[in-house]
């Protein structure tokens, strides 16, 4: 059901690379909604998706960009601008990826080239995009960004590995640069902490399929969908959450501020 919500408003969709993403949703929602947008992922991360498909179902042109090269960044706003006809209302970073993590590299025993090429991937390419549009003034006063996250940030899931190192800084530069850019144009900068998702690059975390019925009993909500996450995305591009910004928002069924269930009580005195 749309209720105009981004009707007029224009953005930049990282991330989408099939159905399962929730990039792929928050594309959906927003187009329901209204908006109207560009989306861009890695040429490499292209030629393994669908996105054609969604832009053609969206009525959006797909710019290639890889988000931790500057002169692309700078490349994708001018001709988001271009395409859009005018600055940009907001921005989805729904970006990730740790080689150790893909390797089978265990966190105790990391190759740092690899560290660094994920933190550059899953949380500085956040603060590329970022400053790339704060310097060329590229969002509308009161837009809003938005970058997704994992609880990992904040708590240990040991296969989760360097992700949730990436995770953490990826947090502290929405803070940190949220901050500046509200001063500037009173732009907002959020992270959504997420539940966990059946994604393509959440489904390469070992044990992944544990996290996600761990959560789901711990829940009291139980795990909020990807769908879900993009209506939640949705609000936060939207003019109702006008003063909302430098937060790490927990959209996460309650896991976040649950100590224990009574179902996984149940669970361990079978």
């Amino acid at each position: 059901m749309s209720n105009g919500l981004l009707e007029g408003k224009k953005g930049i969709i990282f991330g989408a690379l099939n159905e399962q993403s929730i990039a792929w949703k928050v594309a959906e929602q927003a187009h329901a909604q209204g908006a109207k947008f560009t989306l861009t992922n890695a040429p490499i991360a292209m030629r393994m998706g669908e996105l054609n498909k969604l832009a053609e179902d969206t009525g959006s042109e797909i710019i290639p960009a890889d988000a931790t090269n500057l002169e692309d960044l700078q490349n994708l706003f001018e001709k988001s601008m271009e395409v859009l006809g005018g600055k940009i209302d907001f921005v989805l970073h729904s970006i990730g990826m740790s080689v150790n993590v893909r390797k089978g590299k265990h966190y105790t025993d990391e190759n740092y080239d690899w560290t660094l090429k994920g933190l550059d991937v899953s949380a500085l390419s956040f603060h590329k995009v970022l400053q790339t549009a704060y310097k060329m003034d590229a969002i509308n006063d009161w837009g809003s960004v938005v970058a997704l996250s994992y609880i990992a940030a904040q708590r240990v899931f040991p296969d989760y590995n360097d992700m949730a190192d990436n995770k953490s800084y990826l947090e502290s530069i929405a803070r940190s640069f949220g901050y500046h850019y509200g001063v500037k144009a009173n732009v907002r900068v959020n992270t959504i902490s997420q539940s966990p998702t059946m994604t393509t690059a959440g489904s390469g975390v070992k044990g992944f399929n544990e996290f996600i019925n761990y959560s789901e009993k711990m829940s009291p909500l139980g795990n909020a969908s990807a769908l879900d996450c993009a209506n939640y995305c949705v609000t936060l591009f939207s003019d109702l959450t006008k003063y909302v910004t430098m937060q790490n928002l927990y959209h996460d069924g309650g896991f976040s501020n649950t100590g224990v269930s009574q179902e996984v009580i149940e669970k361990f005195a079978e």
